[in-house]
């Protein structure tokens, strides 16, 4: 992954810097090796079979009593009205989870403060989270 996203900086840096020459009415030609462009191609293909993107909930509860999990809901949406908190329910525990973040240093300065009213809370990491939901975006 960390190849990958060097060869995409390597290729960002080099289209950048052909259209500052071209502006100043030089040319360049790129001969790209097909490996390259193959690796590319796969890398866009394995992000595109992958929904969302990978990022850091807050995990407020598990449990296997739907009916807690609900209170706890309320009770969360009333403490913090400006988090979004949904759950989940990954047999036989349903999973409380509050916020969307995209880096755990994020995540933990909610956690702080949700800690004082969930002692139990913790950071979760998730995949599949829509960039709309992400907080700070």
């Amino acid at each position: 992954m960390a190849i990958m996203l060097r060869l995409f900086f390597i290729f960002l840096l080099i289209s950048l810097s052909l259209h500052s020459d071209a502006l100043l009415g030089q040319s360049v030609t790129i001969q790209e090796d097909p490996e390259v462009e193959s690796m590319l191609t796969r890398y866009v293909q394995a992000n595109k079979e992958k929904p969302g993107i990978e990022g850091w909930r807050i995990q407020i509860l598990s449990t296997s009593d739907r009916a807690r999990m609900e209170k706890a809901r309320a009770d969360f949406r009333a403490y913090f009205p400006g988090l979004s908190v949904d759950w989940v329910h990954v047999k036989p525990n349903y999973k409380l989870r509050a916020g969307a973040y995209l880096t755990k240093l994020d995540c933990n300065q909610d956690l702080d403060r949700i800690k004082r009213k969930f002692p139990s809370a913790i950071a979760t990491k998730v995949r599949g989270l829509n960039p709309r939901e992400i907080i700070g975006w």
